[in-house]
């Protein structure tokens, strides 16, 4: 553990992870939350609140890259007050809005919503030292698995209790407090040797959005199409055996999994290529399905649930070592898009596969759909104008070993990619965005 000891005694560091994980139990908690309103405080249908649900989901989705090109020009502080002060007028007139206007309204507020997450992973890599940044990722992917178990079951519990309106108006409280809080503490994105990197201009996209990058963003997509399948297949399962309420006790198995596991990977000495771990997701995924009630789906999950954390911790890494410090937040914000376009992709093409066949055909298709990510990033990896390896310790960013490193003279970051132009590397899940665990 004297890696964790390491990351948390870096100045600041702690206190930032403390406000980005209320941040981000809140913004996954969002949509569960305008779900139990349209539901309960409007009296509509459940298919009401999933429209509610895809909009705000799908502004998550657009919104990431947008507003890290704005943090790369304007400034962490300008993007944190505009998306604070947007969440204060949402979440303050929910109860007010009829739903015609609440769908538009819950659009915006997905394309503003605070990036506590994305903000998160460029502040660890810029404070962080090349072998530190493993455990500080895997730290990073277990808030996200924290914030995914939390925030959905305390709105649960609350809307039990509680009218709707003051559940919305409480989670809009959270997300705009955990915004506050990353503005007071304002942490560093650039490491002191990039602090003039933006000063140079933004590289052009063609310079670090190549392969490499198109790898590591399609094993992120691959990776939350597998997670945002899996639930919907255990679900499937129980109905099917008609053990339904034990569901949550799967789940939570499920999350404390991928928590150790990534506390596991993140003590490690070496780091894995992230194609080959997605590769194993993938393939411990596909015979959960053989589970035919809850105590065996319980053991069965156990396996996927240890390379889940793992998986996500080695994609952020990986895109914060490929962009370059002037694009470091767009880099982010597309990364963010990938996972949440692949959560919303995953429950759909599982919900299928079930309706189509049986509940093992989702944990099938959820599996199969991680192992063809893996392939493609590895194939991708491997072409020769996307020979890469970084520098700051990690021979397996996006599986390619035969990379090689610029010179002693070259500055931490810098890549080296053959004949084409050179990179300089930095920061990079979950519930994401908002709603996908690792977006």
């Amino acid at each position: 553990m004297t890696g964790y000891r390491q990351v948390l005694a870096v100045p600041g560091m702690a206190s930032l992870l403390g406000v980005s994980l209320l941040a981000r139990t809140a913004i996954t908690a969002d949509v569960m939350a305008l779900t139990m309103y349209v539901v309960l405080g409007l009296d509509m249908s459940y298919a009401a609140a999933g429209g509610v649900a895809a909009a705000i989901t799908t502004g998550l989705a657009l919104g990431g890259p947008l507003l890290g090109r704005v943090i790369d020009s304007r400034g962490l502080r300008t993007v944190l007050l505009v998306t604070a002060v947007t969440q204060v007028v949402f979440w303050l007139s929910v109860p007010v809005l009829p739903y015609g206007v609440l769908l538009g309204a819950a659009f915006a507020a997905g394309l503003l919503m605070v990036p506590a997450q994305p903000v998160t992973r460029q502040a660890i890599a810029a404070m962080t030292t090349a072998g530190q940044r493993r455990a500080a990722f895997a730290l990073e992917s277990v808030h996200g698995e924290l914030s995914y178990m939390a925030g959905p079951a305390v709105v649960i519990l609350c809307a039990a209790k509680m009218s709707p309106d003051v559940v919305v108006w409480a989670v809009g409280a959270a997300i705009v407090a955990g915004g506050a809080g990353i503005a007071l503490l304002n942490p560093p994105l650039r490491a002191e040797d990039e602090a003039d990197s933006g000063a140079a201009g933004r590289p052009p996209r063609r310079e670090w959005l190549g392969a490499g990058m198109i790898a590591v963003l399609t094993m992120a997509f691959g990776a939350t199409t597998l997670l945002g399948g899996i639930d919907l297949a255990i679900v499937a399962t129980l109905e099917e055996a008609g053990q339904v309420s034990w569901a949550a006790m799967v789940v939570t198995v499920f999350g404390v999994a991928s928590v150790a596991g990534g506390l596991i990977y993140g003590a490690l000495s070496r780091s894995l290529p992230t194609w080959l771990l997605l590769g194993l997701l993938g393939l411990v995924t596909i015979p959960a399905g053989l589970a035919r009630d809850w105590p065996w789906l319980c053991v069965a999950v156990v396996g996927t649930g240890l390379l889940t954390a793992p998986t996500l911790s080695t994609v952020a890494d990986a895109v914060s070592r490929l962009a370059p410090a002037g694009v470091r937040g767009e880099a982010t914000g597309l990364q963010s898009s990938a996972q949440s376009a692949g959560f919303a992709l995953g429950s759909t093409i599982v919900g299928v596969a079930i309706d189509v066949s049986v509940p093992a055909g989702g944990f099938a298709v959820a599996g199969l759909a991680g192992l063809a990510a893996a392939l493609t990033g590895y194939l991708l990896s491997r072409r020769p104008t996307a020979r890469t390896r970084s520098p700051l310790g990690d021979p397996g960013i996006a599986g390619a070993p035969d990379a090689e490193p610029l010179g002693a003279d070259a500055r931490p970051g810098a890549w080296a990619t053959g004949p084409g132009p050179r990179r300089s590397g930095d920061e990079p899940r979950t519930t994401a965005g908002g709603q996908p665990r690792g977006s």
